[in-house]
């Protein structure tokens, strides 16, 4: 290839990253970038923006957080001189930048920022008609509220299914983080059997098992088989993505749920072997820690559960994934009931359910199971009985039972209200609700925010778990 092309070799890297060479990707862009200079100077700004382009999709798919983040401001500032040659496409090329530029912020764990710059690419997307630049952002606001709020990324994960559907993109790779996505938001709330063909849809979409995009599909994998109690599979699945993992953020809370997966059939050799391996600073990681916590209990040694817990619930480590902590709390309670402190242990239970009513994680009571506990606390009482019947209708598979005092303050639903509500388990939006009741898509939202008054809901997720706790809708399969 002429060592001048350098659009042909960015070209050139773009194709062998869609085939999932990152090694030959970088080849192509040292030609390209050499090329740059010699550019004719009618191209040479076209030239640099596809290198842009490429670099930064280069840098993502490496894990190198910041190179990436950094192309994307370069680009950024490349739209603006776009947008004077050519109108429209500065909106697009600001889209493409803000959905890298944000996703690289929700892996470093900047939320806030992230939230910012996605929902910016998200408008963008929009309002230069470019609908596949609205999936990617779609995608990456539902995989940032993975560390938020479940019920909200399974709402925009299904918003990214139906738009992806809409276009004919079955079998395309966001279709494939999309279904992921929603996957992985369904089995954390709960609902495994709802979320298991949207995993496999996702494993069937990354049938090229060395791509970086199928070790997130088996990471999940393993979380949903460890929710199910399958600990072969979760094992398998979680070697397998280690098999892939390569330089990616999630390589580090992979070695937690490797442990897990091997104490839960007591393969305690094999997981001590495992904290043995680590170094003194990995050993104190967050997840390390409440995952070495399970060990301990696994091993009858509830003192040394609540030691290794103990710099975890009082923040002197930092917490990454937030939902860590409502697993801390779980095995605090059930370390503190195995020693005999039944308010300790009661106390370290609400805690859990308090963060598990903002984010919606109910699949840690699946992995560490606690009926006799939760019994008991139903008794004594909570601020959140809704929630506590709910996991314990998970964990029994029964209809839940909630106590009358919830049950008579409700402020019973309209028939409006309960015709919208049968439209909330489906991933329509509110425009198409409305096109479906043949009503405005206002009405639409109005019942909506009712409902979710009514039911004490944050969200679309939470109204529908709730509606069907209290049996105003069936039971998802």
């Amino acid at each position: 290839m002429p060592e001048a092309d350098a659009e042909l070799a960015a070209v050139a890297a773009a194709g062998e990253l869609s085939q999932g060479s990152l090694r030959s990707a970088e080849r192509y862009l040292r030609i390209a970038e050499r090329g740059l200079a010699s550019a004719p100077p009618s191209r040479r700004h076209h030239a640099e923006v596809l290198f842009g382009v490429v670099r930064m999709l280069a840098d993502g798919r490496g894990g190198n957080l910041p190179a990436r983040n950094e192309a994307g401001q370069r680009l950024l500032a490349a739209a603006d001189v776009l947008e004077a040659g050519q109108a429209g496409l500065g909106d697009e090329l600001r889209a493409l930048a803000l959905g890298q530029i944000g996703d690289s912020e929700t892996w470093a764990g900047h939320l806030d920022q992230s939230e910012t710059h996605l929902e910016q690419a998200l408008e963008l997307a929009r309002r230069a008609r470019r609908p596949y630049l609205e999936l990617t952002a779609l995608v990456y606001r539902a995989e940032l509220e993975l560390s938020r709020r479940f019920s909200r990324a399974e709402e925009l994960a299904g918003q990214a299914i139906n738009l992806a559907e809409q276009h004919g993109w079955t079998d395309d790779l966001f279709t494939g983080f999309a279904a992921m996505t929603l996957g992985s938001a369904v089995a954390w709330q709960g609902r495994l059997a709802e979320a298991e063909p949207w995993i496999e849809r996702a494993l069937r979409i990354f049938a090229v098992e060395a791509s970086p995009a199928a070790m997130g599909g088996h990471y999940v994998s393993g979380q949903f088989e460890l929710g199910r109690g399958r600990v072969t599979a979760a094992l398998a699945a979680f070697r397998t993505a280690e098999r892939l993992v390569g330089p990616h953020p999630l390589a580090r809370p992979l070695q937690a749920w490797l442990l897990h997966a091997m104490v839960l059939p007591g393969d305690w050799v094999q997981a001590e072997a495992m904290l043995t391996g680590l170094t003194e600073r990995g050993r104190e990681r967050t997840e390390i820690r409440i995952a070495t916590a399970a060990l301990r209990l696994a091993q009858h040694a509830p003192a040394a559960a609540t030691a290794e817990l103990a710099p975890v619930l009082a923040g002197t480590i930092q917490v990454g994934w937030q939902s860590w902590l409502i697993e801390a709390y779980l095995l605090e309670a059930i370390a503190r009931d195995t020693d005999g402190d039944p308010s300790a242990a009661g106390h370290a239970l609400e805690r859990a359910l308090e963060l598990a009513e903002t984010d919606g994680a109910l699949m840690w009571f699946l992995m560490h199971p606690v009926a006799s506990l939760l019994d008991e606390h139903a008794l004594r009482g909570t601020a959140h009985p809704v929630l506590l019947a709910r996991i314990r209708q998970l964990a029994s598979g029964k209809a839940p039972v909630l106590p009358a005092p919830v049950l008579s303050a409700l402020q019973p639903l309209s028939d409006r209200e309960m015709r919208v509500l049968r439209y909330l388990p489906t991933h329509l939006s509110a425009s198409e609700i409305a096109v479906e009741l043949s009503v405005a898509t206002s009405t639409v939202k109005t019942h909506m925010r009712s409902l979710y008054a009514k039911l004490g809901a944050h969200s679309r997720g939470e109204a529908v778990q709730t509606a069907r706790a209290l049996g105003l809708l069936a039971l998802s399969a």
